[in-house]
């Protein structure tokens, strides 16, 4: 079972990070593009994320309703379901570094081939974020 987890984790992945590359949101520049408006706005992004919810909402209905993945692994809802402190935080830091670098952690792994040092900064910075936060106890 662990090659088959191994195997749809990796499938996943590359599906995932083909569609970045496909959809050109690996490319910080054309996510900017997004977030500035004006004569030179750049849609692509809101067309790449409805696409996702629509592909994924079905499915997503489908997983709500089981108990297991596919792989067997459980699936369980989050504890916190409501809006508190520490999610809006996140959600602004989050909003803001994507905002000014145009990357968010997904392509940023797709795109470090590309722009290794500028991707890789983000990369270093990101984890040692993460582990700052994994370091504080939970309030």
């Amino acid at each position: 079972m662990a090659a088959v987890k191994a195997l749809s984790v990796f499938v996943a992945g590359l599906v995932f990070g083909a569609g970045l590359l496909l959809s050109g949101m690996a490319n910080p520049d054309k996510v900017l593009g997004f977030f500035v408006i004006g004569p030179r706005w750049d849609p692509s992004l809101a067309f790449v994320m409805g696409g996702a919810l629509l592909a994924a909402f079905p499915l997503y209905r489908i997983a709500h309703r089981r108990d297991r993945s596919l792989t067997g692994e459980p699936l369980a809802q989050p504890d916190e379901t409501g809006i508190n402190a520490r999610l809006a935080i996140g959600a602004a830091l989050f909003g803001a570094g994507w905002g000014l670098a145009g990357i968010c952690p997904g392509p940023a792994v797709v795109a470090l081939p590309f722009a290794p040092v500028q991707v890789g900064v983000f990369l270093v910075s990101m984890l040692l974020g993460w582990a700052v936060v994994r370091r504080r106890p939970r309030s």
